[in-house]
């Protein structure tokens, strides 16, 4: 079984973690809603990445909603020690599956007891505010009333640690005045590269920063650079990507998600991969292509 503790590890606040953890996001049903297809296998998915030395895994009570936080009780409850679970609020779903802001003071904590309830926990390891502004992406606007929320939440002793997810760099700054953050989780990849940044500064001072969509969008990345990368180290387009990623910056937390026990092994041996210099030079011009001025 891969030792993906070769990726080494990073500060999540007071925890370390393994470099490369799983999300959950997956393991429901299409579109992220309902339950998963095959149950079964989510179970064994989950119960496989912690086998396999994950020691972090990303979640939320919106998926499904309610059904990945059940699966991953069942799956591993009690928990292992060493087992971080990070998860989100600030969203809720609709009957018809959308996803519809809820950033009040009330639905924040109606959200919290959800996680701790259907996780079956006592006190949630880090919880990451997840703004939802205008449409998919970051959009700017004040976080300072349901991040101020959280920060009386964790005082009260239902959270051990914040971060924040979907956010521009005025909003982590912001963050950072109303409590301390351990992690920032934005949309981040070879091709998406506008938080290059933010990745550098956060590493400055030890917090982790948790790419979401590591390996695309809502379709899979694609490029043929990647695949001649891929077919020359004999390895796939995707470990390739997951592999740059770790490479990128120490602070760099990776979460991809499969409900494949065959795809959890191949993400899991991308931790086993050393890009030489000219060809993470080479990678790099992925997101240099794909950059226009309009995209900053």
């Amino acid at each position: 079984m891969t030792n993906h503790k070769a990726a080494n590890s990073f500060s999540l606040g007071e925890r370390t973690v393994n470099r490369l953890g799983y999300g959950a996001m997956q393991l429901a049903g299409p579109g992220v809603f309902g339950p998963p297809k095959d149950r079964n296998t989510a179970l064994a998915v989950l119960r496989e990445a912690v086998a396999s030395g994950v020691d972090h895994i990303d979640t939320s009570d919106f998926y499904g909603p309610h059904v990945i936080n059940q699966l991953i009780r069942e799956a591993l409850h009690p928990y292992p020690d060493e087992l971080v679970i990070v998860t989100k609020i600030g969203a809720v779903r609709g009957e018809d599956a959308s996803w519809n802001p809820a950033m009040t003071p009330a639905e924040l904590t109606s959200a919290v007891h959800d996680n701790l309830r259907n996780l079956g926990l006592g006190v949630l390891d880090v919880v990451n505010l997840r703004f939802m502004g205008d449409g998919l992406g970051p959009s700017e606007g004040s976080i300072e009333a349901p991040f101020t929320t959280l920060a009386e939440l964790q005082q009260q002793g239902l959270i051990r640690q914040l971060g924040l997810s979907n956010v521009t760099s005025a909003q982590i700054a912001e963050g950072r005045r109303i409590a301390e953050i351990v992690c920032v989780q934005n949309h981040y990849n070879l091709a998406h590269r506008d938080d290059d940044a933010s990745i550098d500064s956060l590493a400055g001072d030890g917090i982790a920063y948790v790419p979401f969509f590591p390996l695309g969008g809502f379709t899979p990345l694609q490029s043929s650079t990647l695949s001649d990368v891929a077919r020359r180290i004999g390895a796939t387009p995707m470990q390739v990507a997951l592999a740059w990623l770790l490479q990128r910056s120490p602070n760099v937390l990776l979460i991809p998600g499969t409900s494949s026990l065959g795809h959890l092994r191949e993400n899991l041996a991308a931790a086993e991969i050393e890009l030489p210099g000219e060809t993470i030079a080479e990678l790099d011009g992925i997101g240099k292509a794909g950059r226009s001025p309009a995209a900053h």
